[in-house]
This record gives structure tokens, sequence and C-alpha cells, in this order.
């Protein structure tokens, strides 16, 4: 007898459909003979063991000495735990110890622990998505997974605990209502942070530039001696970034289901990702890759901040990997047989010392690196990685006075006022290029005011629980995701219940959406100059040798100024503020 069961197979962050069929010969052999084809790798072959264990432990038993399992398509390697749940029901039907009328309509993925537990598995909501996308009812994930495939609309998602509730399911013996979630909920109920930028004594003027940063999603590299204060103020800049988009809580939570890397239970990443590699992490870490590739560093850090401190530290082999990022919003890893691209529109924030003691820009300590030495320190890192830095910008140290001073004047900018900033910049910047609407915090149709990414991967961020419920399907008043075709990502819903349009890729591919992703074309449209601003201009690319991209990279800084002073016009003192970010330009 052959049974047919429906799986999925996770490549990078989609997931594309797989069907598992088991054929029981009855034979009079006394050693079990089990063939398992479909280009399946030993962690997939080493499953048998476990899912025989599995099906005795639960009450069942291996249906014949003659099994052959077949893994389509066969020339797809599937390399996942996940197919634990699927080859056991797929075997258990085709022995006659269960039947179904409900296998063509479910998705099935699962690993199985020996006693017939299920456990958790990557990539549940593409599962989610891709079950959707080929016409199916629902899905039958572990129980732990099932928030993240809920938040997908048009979906049945069943949670199970042990094997014997997903066979009770199929058979009709067990009711299980399937899990909802409040996706408004989630992310209303987020967006905590235990830190502020008022806790940051003095540098104001930093401030400043990271305001423009957030403002125009601009990369920028601070530089000052130790203890300065680069790595503190680093970790607050998640406090002024507006909030997520729900079109990017999904982009972002597809990547990290795919790493396995949410928290259990957690349905959506509803605050911007913070990531912080230490220097010593290899290429494959920041950027992505392996046997079967997966996504990086740079790429968990997709929509949100890759903070890389120390930065000349890192191998320059390394950090010369992420210049094409930077430029194109994706990572793209070749392969053989085929190539494959994970999204990663970041803001790079980098910190670096000036010198290797660290001190040759403190005025009260004496540097013990000679002018060669500093040259072959900032030598590290290379120009062209460097000129795709926006904004430069010199952390000097904190003074005594400073530090001990007390009161709202000493406490300088809070996150809120540079939020609130941020937030003004992108609306006109979103009104200048069409894009989405960035919702605000305090709105009462509020749809995203933040999130936890997972603990040790968000800086200083307090997570929610999020908000699962099981009292009816997700709609699209409450904020359901409705997937796109088959291969593209999910939409999250309008109130109007009209489903949002998602791009053919997760790249940077949606279009202009911030100041720092203008086309050259658009910055001579929306960056023009007066003549003294031309003057200006003509003064500083002359003397500070400024290349063609960093000319340009000027322009949009202005542009971002100007937006954040609600000027429709970039006049002399927003460029002059601009050209002095190019800190770097002067030395290299």
């Amino acid at each position: 007898m052959i049974s047919r069961v429906h799986g999925s197979i996770l490549q990078g962050i989609d997931a594309i459909a797989c069907e598992i069929e088991a054929d029981v010969v009855q034979t009079n052999a006394t050693e079990p003979e089990i063939r398992l084809v479909g280009l399946a790798d030993a962690s997939v072959r080493e499953s048998i063991s476990r899912i025989q264990s599995a099906l005795r432990n639960s009450g069942y038993r291996w249906p014949g000495p003659k099994v052959t399992i077949n893994l389509a398509p066969a020339d797809v390697r599937k390399d996942s735990a996940a197919f634990d749940l699927p080859i056991a029901i797929a075997a258990l039907v085709a022995g006659g110890q269960a039947q179904s009328d409900l296998l063509d309509e479910f998705v099935i993925a699962g690993e199985l622990a020996l006693d017939g537990r299920v456990r958790p598995i990557r990539g549940a909501l593409a599962t989610a998505m891709m079950a959707v996308a080929t016409g199916r009812r629902g899905v039958i994930v572990p129980i732990d997974n099932a928030p993240e495939a809920a938040v997908v609309d048009g979906v049945d998602v069943i949670g199970v605990t042990a094997l014997a509730d997903a066979v009770g399911f199929l058979t009709g013996l067990l009711d299980i209502e399937p899990t909802t979630v409040d996706v408004n909920t989630v992310f209303a109920v987020a967006g905590k942070y235990d830190v502020d930028f008022s806790d940051v004594r003095g540098q104001e003027s930093v401030k400043r530039a990271l305001t423009v940063a957030a403002a125009g999603h601009h990369n920028i590299l601070m530089i000052g001696p130790p203890g300065s204060g680069k790595t503190m103020l680093a970790k607050r800049i998640p406090t002024i970034l507006p909030p997520l988009t729900p079109e990017e809580s999904l982009e972002t939570t597809r990547i990290y289901s795919s790493r396995g890397l949410l928290a259990r239970g957690q349905s959506l990443m509803a605050t911007r990702p913070v990531r912080t590699p230490h220097h010593s992490s290899s290429s494959a870490a920041l950027v992505g890759g392996g046997v079967v590739p997966q996504p990086g560093e740079i790429s968990l850090a997709h929509h949100g901040v890759l903070f890389l401190d120390e930065f000349p530290e890192f191998n320059r082999t390394t950090l010369e990997m992420i210049r094409q990022p930077l430029e194109d919003g994706c990572v793209t890893i070749p392969r053989v047989h085929s190539t494959m691209k994970f999204p990663a529109a970041i803001m790079l924030v980098a910190a670096m010392n000036p010198c290797p003691c660290g001190y040759a820009t403190d005025p009260k300590r004496q540097c013990k690196c000679g002018s060669f030495v500093i040259e072959r320190y900032l030598a590290r890192v290379s120009g062209p990685l460097i000129d795709r830095i926006d904004i430069h910008v010199e952390v000097p140290p904190v003074s005594w006075k400073q530090l001990r001073a007390e009161g709202p004047a000493a406490e300088g900018m809070t996150s809120q006022q540079m939020r609130d900033l941020v937030q003004r910049a992108r609306e006109v910047q979103r009104r200048r290029f069409g894009s989405v609407s960035v919702p605000a915090r305090d709105s009462e149709d509020q749809v995203v005011s933040g999130g936890g990414a997972p603990e040790g991967d968000s800086v200083d961020a307090v997570s929610s629980p999020p908000s699962v419920s099981t009292p009816g399907p997700v709609n699209v008043q409450r904020g359901g995701f409705h997937p796109g075709p088959a291969g593209e990502p999910a939409a999250p819903a309008r109130p109007d219940s009209a489903a949002v349009d998602m791009p053919a890729s997760l790249h940077r591919s949606a279009g202009t959406i911030t100041n720092a992703t203008m086309s050259s074309r658009q910055v001579r449209t929306y960056c023009k100059l007066d003549a003294a601003g031309e003057a200006l201009l003509k003064q500083a690319v002359t003397e500070l040798g400024l290349s063609a991209r960093a000319h340009d990279k000027v322009l949009r800084i202005a542009r971002t100024i100007a937006d954040l002073e609600g000027s429709d016009r970039i006049e002399s003192h927003h460029l002059a503020e601009a050209i002095q970010y190019r800190r770097l330009d002067r030395k290299l």
C-alpha cells in the first residue's frame, strides 16, 4: 500500500513543497528492509531509528519488514529533521494503522523525540506561507512553532505536542482548535526599552549625527578613544528608529524563523533587530554561507542595525564582503547549481579607535603610535568600504563636569525627542517617494510599536510574550498576513481587508523609501542646490578629493538634514553639516 503526505523543504528562507511517499510490502523476511530515497542527507537518513522508537513508544508499530520511503522532488537535497513527523505518518497510513481524508489538505512538519514528543523546527513561517500558496488548507507543526505560523492568514495552524496528537487529529479522534495570533496585540505590547539616550552624558554632537543617520537610514562610523561612549551610543540607536511596518516585521521574522532563532512561542519580530558580531567572526558567519546556505549576521540585521565594534580588527577579507550588500541591500551566495539571495537592507553602525592605542584624538592622554602605525591601522579598512559609509563622526572623551552633571540640561536629547525628529523626517520621505506609511507609536490605530528579538540578539530591548489565543481564525481586521504567490513573501492585511502586495523578492526592490536609497537620478531631482551651495560643494569635492559616490552621499545627507528641519530646499548650512560628516575623506 502506498501513502502520500505533504511536507516542506527549507531552502534559505523559503520553503518549497515536498511529497513524502511510503510503500509497505509484506514479506516473510525476518530482517527489516528500509529504503529511504530522494537525495536525503545524513540527518534525514538517521531519522529512521528515531521514528521507529517514536512509533513504538507512542503505541504504534513499524508497518512491515520492507518499507520504501521516497522524498520528492528527488533532485533537491533534504537536510532537515522536520521530515520525522510526515515520514512517521506516511508509514502508519501505508501500514494500515491509520486512515485519513485530511492528508491532502495539510502540510506536516516536525521533529520527533524517542518518546514521540514533537520538537520545534526551523522555517515554520515559510512552511505556512508555502501551504497557502500551494492551495493547502493548513499545516500541522510543533506547538512551539504554531504562533509564528499562525500570523499567516488563510491557513489552519494545528499545533501538536506529540505524534499521537497528529495522528488523532488526522483520523478525527482528537479535536484540536487552530492556533491564532492577534498580530496587533503583539505589536502593541512590544517596544519597551530599558535604555535611553538621556543616559549618555555629553556627546550632543554625536547624538545629532545619529539622529541624521536614523532619519535617512544612513550608515555611520564613530571614531573615538576607548571609554568615550561609542558602544553605549550604538546600543541606544534602536530606541530612535521608526517602528517596523507589518511588511518589514514579516520579512525579518521569516529570516529568524529559517535560522531557528525565534524564542519559544514567539510569533513575530516586532522591533528592529540589532546584531553585534564579534570581530573574530568568519566571512560565512557575517555574510552567510554553508553547504546549504543560511543567512548570516548581515541578513539577521535586515531592517535593523548591524553594529561592528572594533571595526579595523575584523578580517579585511570579511569586511570587503559587506561592500556589495551595503549597495544592493541583499547578499548573493553563488553555488554550483544555484545562487541564493538573502535580504540585507541594514543600517551599518561601526565603531573604531583612531589608532591602535586609542588615544590619538584624546587631548589628555598621549598617543604612543607613530604616524606610520596610525596610517597602517586606518588602512585595515579599505577606502572603497569607507566610501560606502555615509557619516563619519568623532566621539570625543567625556569631561568630569559632563559626567557628574545632573538635571534635564545634563541629559541632553532623550530618545523620545530624537525619535520624534526621525519620525517626522521619515514621513517627509514617505510623501516624497510615495512609499508605505511609517505608523506612529502614539496613534490609536497603531500597528507597530516595536517588539523583542531573541534573547542575546536585540540590544537592551525588553521583549514581551506574544498574544496567542484559539477563539477563532485570524482575520484581516486583526492583522493576519496574506501570503503572496508561490515563492513570494506574504503581505500583511490592511484594516480595510485589502491585502498588501509584497515585492517579488525580499530585497531592496520595493523602490526608494529613504534618502539613503536614492538613485543618482533621484539625487539630481531632489537635492538641487542654490549658487552658494554649488560653490560650497565644489570646494569640498576639490579640497577633500571626494569620489562620485561620496559626492552623492553628501547630497543625500544634506537632504536628510533639510528634512529634519522641515525645509523643502537644501540650504548652505545643511550642506556644510553634511560635508563635515565626511571626516575620513580628509585622511584617506
